[in-house]
């Protein structure tokens, strides 16, 4: 049974602990000092520390660096780390004192004692482990955050890729089941010439997966890390050869591909990888809101919008107004991304505000990236289950603004010029009469030519004119 408090010192003072708690004397400091969020550590970041901290312990243990037993008990509660099961005594809030510090003494506080414990001890026994001289040997924060927080955004967007495939594979099967539904294109917001409602599904698909190709590119940046740089990039307080393993059981514990720096000074100095990442990110929550907009646009109505197509009904959609249905899963889609945009401009002023040898804000730029992956993850799930995958077609209101488009006017430039095909529209927009009726009443071209010249499906691809 464990005392009600125990007595912890530092370098600053003692402190009482909570008898119970695994974190130690500098987790309270910062908990106390941090009262800023209420936000905790993200699960995968915590997650990601665990991996680090066993790929040290291993390290460590096979150089002789730390004792075999101390070691095998870092390892073990390490582990646990890994599962999850210490989560709720990872205190310190997520914003915090620059580098992360706070974050990673958590870590080796709750490490340390777990390992007490399987050492026979009782919590806040550093003579069996210490945080500091045994779970932290040869590292430092300035080497350990960054790299957790690489591991950690590689780990979390393992999660998104799947969904980003589902959502294209959704909006490419919506192109092929729209392909024979001829409409008006849209330019401008005013009538463009006739496309065919499946290539405007196919266009969405190839946006996403461009974007999706993007983030997986700049993802390969994270890869690299400076793990045995210690303090300023030097290894300073390291072996010779505990990088180099020290890496290479990170990469087998994690089943991620990952290399040692280069330059373990550029690995400190510069968080390129993170803003690489985040901007891709962002460059995906750009894409699908312009989506989600069309969407929201083409279901539009029912009766006095476009309602070219039928999004699911998933609620209803006033307090007021019987029957209405609106578009709530495109409207989060939107409010979703607009967070991942802010959380770049976090991202990107926390990268630039690096000064000399160390980049302190790498605890908002973890906390931004990771929330960024996690929210559009979850919601590109709902988007793709609960709106593409659902979505029907009105053809015959598709049919209609497809005959009622002034742009038909285009496929007449070849046979009759610019300037009379624009007389031609310029008609139809004052009379309400059709371009057929129009091109029919001036004698402009034979029947047998409206009927292949202004055919909306001959315009949905490149042809060359029709011969006489």
């Amino acid at each position: 049974m464990p005392k009600s408090t125990r007595t912890e010192k530092d370098s600053l003072g003692t402190r009482e602990i909570a008898g119970d708690r695994y974190y130690g004397i500098q987790t309270t400091r910062a908990h106390e000092n941090y009262p800023i969020s209420g936000m905790r550590a993200h699960p995968t970041v915590i997650r990601a520390f665990g991996i680090v901290k066993e790929a040290a312990a291993e390290a460590n243990r096979e150089l002789g660096l730390v004792d075999t037993k101390i070691a095998d008990a870092i390892i073990q509660a390490a582990k646990e780390v890994q599962q999850g099961k210490w989560n709720s005594e990872f205190v310190v809030d997520v914003f915090q004192a620059g580098a992360g510090v706070s974050f990673h003494m958590n870590t080796n506080e709750v490490i340390a004692n777990r390992s007490v414990e399987f050492l026979g001890g009782e919590l806040g026994d550093y003579s069996k482990v210490h945080p500091n001289d045994h779970v932290n040997y040869g590292q430092s924060t300035n080497d350990v955050f960054p790299t957790g927080m690489r591991l950690a955004t590689l780990l979390e967007l393992e999660n998104l890729y799947p969904v980003l495939d589902s959502l294209v594979s959704a909006l490419e099967k919506k192109g092929k089941e729209f392909h024979e539904i001829l409409k008006s294109g849209r330019t401008h917001m005013q009538d463009a010439v006739p496309m065919r409602l499946g290539q405007e599904f196919a266009a969405y698909a190839g946006a996403v997966r461009r974007a999706e190709d993007a983030i997986r590119a700049s993802a390969e940046l994270l890869r690299e890390l400076g793990l045995g740089g210690s303090a300023v990039g030097t290894g300073i307080n390291t072996h010779p050869d505990y990088r180099e393993k020290a890496i290479k059981n990170l990469a087998r514990i994690s089943g991620q591909k990952l290399l040692p720096a280069n330059d373990m000074r550029y690995a400190m100095q510069s968080n390129l990888p993170m803003a690489a990442v985040s901007s891709a990110l962002r460059n995906l929550a750009l894409e699908v809101i312009r989506i989600s907009n069309d969407l929201r646009l083409l279901s539009s109505g029912p009766n006095t919008g476009f309602a070219e197509i039928n999004l699911p009904a998933l609620q209803p959609g006033s307090s007021i107004m019987p029957g209405k249905i609106n578009p709530v899963i495109p409207e989060l889609a939107a409010m979703v991304s607009f967070q991942v945009i802010g959380n770049d401009v976090a991202v990107a002023m926390a990268v630039q505000a690096g000064q000399l040898e160390l980049n302190v804000m790498m605890p908002t730029m973890a906390y931004s990236v990771l929330q960024s992956i996690t929210i559009l993850t979850n919601m590109l799930r709902q988007f793709t289950d609960k709106c593409v995958a659902g979505i029907t077609a009105n053809a015959n209101r598709c049919n209609f603004y497809v005959q009622a488009t002034v742009s038909l006017a285009t496929a007449l430039n070849p046979y009759i010029g610019y300037a009379k095909a624009a007389e031609v529209a310029k008609e139809s927009v004052a009379t309400g009469n059709s371009i057929i009726q129009i091109v029919r009443e001036r004698k402009l071209l034979t029947e047998e030519q409206i009927k292949q010249i202004l055919d909306p499906a001959r315009m949905t691809e490149p042809r060359p004119p029709i011969k006489d």
